[in-house]
C-alpha cells in the first residue's frame, strides 16, 4: 500500500462515514418528537412497519431514501419524500413495499411524493414485483396542489398504474393503517386485496368536515369510514386488523401461497466472493477528479473470483468492455476508463472521455449481450465524449448515436453505478436515468452534471464578464475570481450526488462495497420478467 492509497482511502471513507450520517437523520423522519406522538397512538412507524414486515436477515435495499432532501424548506421540509421504499424478501418472496411515513406532515403527498411513488411502480411494473403499500397519509399537501395533481406524472398516475398492473397479473396488496382520504382512498381499493387496522385506519372520500360542509350531515369518522363500517357495511376492505402487526402478519399469510413467478432464465452459478478485497476501492478511486486510475482493479474488486473477461482489449480503450459474474449472475459490463491511454497508432487518448474508437466497441458489446440475453452493468466514469476537429471529422457525432441508439433500445435489464463523474451526453451514452436503467445508485464520490463545476464556472464567467463588457463595464482581477468563486460553489452543489438523488436522478446514493447487492438482487428482480421484445436497434447511419 502507498501513501496515495493511503490518502484516497481516507479521503472516500469520510465521504461513506457523510452518507451514514446523512442517511441516520432521514431514518428519523418528521423527528422525534412525532415519532413519540406516533408510538402514542399505538402506531408503528413507516421504517417499523417494513422491518416487521420483511424477512429477518435477508438482503434489502431502500430505494429514494434522499427524496425531497433540501427541496421544501419553505413548508418546513420532506425528509425522504415522505414515503419510504424498499425491495426486501417477504416470506421468501422479492417484493417491493411502499410505507407512508406520517410523520412527516401527516404523510401528505409532496411533488416529489408522487415523484418516488411512480418510481417504486415503475421497478415493480418493470421486474413483476408484488407490491406492498402501508398507506397512512392526510392526501395531497394543498398549498403544492398545482405540482402534485393534474398532471401525466402525478398523483393521479398512481391509481392508473394500479390499474395496469391489476391486468398485468402483479400482485398489489394495501393495508390502510391510518388515514386514507379523498383521491388516495381509491390506491387501497385499486389493489387486489385491502386490509384496514380497525380504530386507526379510515377510508373515505370526504371526512367529517367537509361532508357537514358540503351535504349537510354530522358523522364521525370513524363512523364514516373506519375498519368496522367498510368491513361489514360497504364491503370495501377484505380484512379487519386488530393492531398494526396483525395486519402486517395477514399480509405476510396472503404472500406466502402466492404462485412462484416465470423466470427470464438469466444465468447465474454458485455465488462466490472477489479474490481482491472489495473495501480496496476506497484507496483505488482518486481523491482529485484530475488524477487517473485503473477502472479493472475497481472492476476486479467487484465481481466473482476477480474475474473479468474482456472483449476487445486492444481496442477503444477508453472504456472497458467484458463478461464476469456478480453473486453468480452472469453479467456484461461498460465501463468508463479514467487512465490516459495509448493507440496501436501511438496516439494519445484522455481517461474518461468516449472516443468513436470506445463508442463502437461498446455498441458492438452491448448487442451481443441482447444476443446472449446477459444483463449489462454500466460503471460511470464519463466526462463525456471528445470533441475537437478530429473527432467531428472522424465521425464522433455518429459514433456517439449508434451507442446512445444500442443503450436505448436494449431489452436486457440494465444496471447504472455511478462512481465518479457522470457529464453531458457521457450521462446518457452509459445509461443514465432517462434510458432506463432497472436500478441507479451513486457512490459517495459521484457527481452529476452537464460539465464539471471548474469547467461550468468558467464559461458563466465569460459570459458574465463578456456581458459586463457590453455595458462598458469591467472587473478587476479581485472581483473575477470572487465571481468565479461565487459561480463555482452554486454549481458545486448542484453536481452533488445528494442533489441528484433528492431528484431521483438516482435511486440511492450507496456505500461502494453494497455495490454486489445492489446489481444481485436487481438482477434476481429482473429474473421474474420474461423478455418480451427483441433486440432492434432501428436505422443507422453506417
Amino acid at each position: 500500500m502507498d501513501i496515495t492509497f493511503n490518502k484516497n482511502e481516507d479521503h472516500n471513507k469520510l465521504l461513506v462515514s457523510d452518507l451514514r450520517k446523512r442517511l441516520a437523520q432521514v431514518k428519523l423522519g418528521g423527528g422525534q418528537k412525532r415519532i413519540d406522538k406516533h408510538h402514542a397512538k399505538g402506531k408503528m412507524t413507516a421504517r417499523e412497519r417494513i422491518n416487521y414486515l420483511l424477512d429477518e436477515h435477508k438482503n434489502s435495499i431502500e430505494i429514494g431514501a434522499f427524496a425531497g432532501e433540501g427541496m421544501y424548506e419553505e413548508h418546513g421540509g420532506c425528509p425522504g419524500g415522505g414515503v419510504v421504499v424498499k425491495i426486501g424478501y417477504i416470506q421468501g418472496k422479492q417484493c417491493m413495499v411502499v410505507a407512508n411515513d406520517a410523520t412527516v406532515k401527516a404523510g401528505a403527498w409532496f411533488p416529489i411524493t408522487g415523484k418516488k411513488n411512480l418510481r417504486a411502480q415503475e421497478i415493480a411494473i418493470e421486474n413483476r414485483l408484488p407490491i406492498i403499500y402501508l398507506v397512512d397519509s392526510a392526501g395531497v399537501y394543498l398549498p403544492m396542489q398545482d405540482e402534485i395533481f393534474p398532471d401525466k406524472e402525478h398523483f393521479g398516475r398512481i391509481f392508473r398504474n394500479n390499474a395496469v398492473m391489476s391486468s398485468m397479473g402483479i400482485t398489489q396488496i394495501a393495508a390502510v393503517m391510518g388515514s386514507c382520504v379523498a383521491g388516495g382512498a381509491y390506491l387501497p381499493i385499486m389493489s387486489d386485496e385491502a386490509l384496514i387496522v380497525n380504530k386507526t385506519g379510515s377510508i373515505f372520500l370526504a371526512g367529517s368536515y367537509l361532508v357537514k360542509a358540503a351535504i349537510g350531515e354530522s358523522i364521525d369518522n370513524e363512523t364514516l369510514g373506519g375498519a368496522t363500517t367498510h368491513c361489514e357495511i360497504s364491503g370495501v376492505t377484505d380484512y379487519k386488523a386488530e393492531d398494526d402487526k396483525d395486519a402486517l402478519d395477514t399480509i405476510k399469510n396472503i404472500i406466502s401461497k402466492i404462485g412462484a413467478p416465470a423466470s427470464a432464465g438469466f444465468n447465474r452459478e454458485a455465488a462466490k466472493k472477489p479474490s481482491e478485497k472489495i473495501e480496496d476501492v476506497y484507496g483505488i478511486l482518486p481523491k482529485l477528479r484530475t488524477e487517473q486510475y485503473d477502472m479493472r482493479a475497481i472492476i476486479k474488486c467487484l465481481v466473482d473470483k476477480s474475474e473479468f473477461e474482456e472483449y476487445k482489449e486492444g481496442y477503444g480503450k477508453t472504456i472497458l468492455t467484458g463478461y464476469a459474474r456478480i453473486d453468480g449472475w452472469a453479467v456484461g459490463i461498460v465501463a468508463n476508463q479514467r487512465k490516459v491511454v495509448k493507440t496501436k497508432k501511438g496516439e494519445m487518448q484522455f481517461g474518461g472521455v468516449i472516443y468513436s474508437d470506445s463508442a463502437d466497441k461498446a455498441t458492438r458489446f452491448i448487442a451481443n449481450c441482447n444476443q446472449k440475453k446477459i444483463p449489462l452493468v454500466f460503471l460511470q466514469d464519463v466526462t463525456g465524449f471528445m470533441v475537437g476537429s478530429k473527432s467531428e471529422h472522424g465521425g464522433i457525432i455518429k459514433d456517439g448515436a449508434k451507442m446512445v441508439n444500442a443503450v436505448s433500445n436494449s431489452v436486457v435489464p440494465k444496471f447504472t453505478i455511478v462512481i465518479g463523474n457522470s457529464y453531458g451526453a457521457g450521462n446518457y451514452a452509459m445509461c443514465g436515468k432517462a434510458y432506463d436503467p432497472r436500478l441507479i445508485a451513486a457512490w459517495p464520490s459521484a457527481e452529476l452534471a452537464v460539465m464539471s463545476g471548474n469547467s461550468a464556472a468558467k464559461v458563466l464567467l465569460q459570459i458574465e464578464t463578456a456581458s459586463l463588457k457590453k455595458e462598458e463595464k469591467k472587473l478587476s482581477e479581485a472581483e473575477e475570481k470572487k465571481l468565479y468563486e461565487k459561480i463555482k460553489a452554486r454549481y458545486d452543489e448542484q453536481i452533488s450526488p445528494y442533489y441528484a438523488a433528492a431528484r431521483l436522478w438516482t435511486d440511492a446514493i450507496i456505500e461502494p462495497t453494497d455495490t454486489r447487492k445492489w446489481i444481485s438482487m436487481g438482477i434476481e428482480a429482473a429474473d421474474q420478467a420474461p423478455i418480451e421484445k427483441q433486440f432492434n436497434m432501428g436505422v443507422l447511419q453506417v
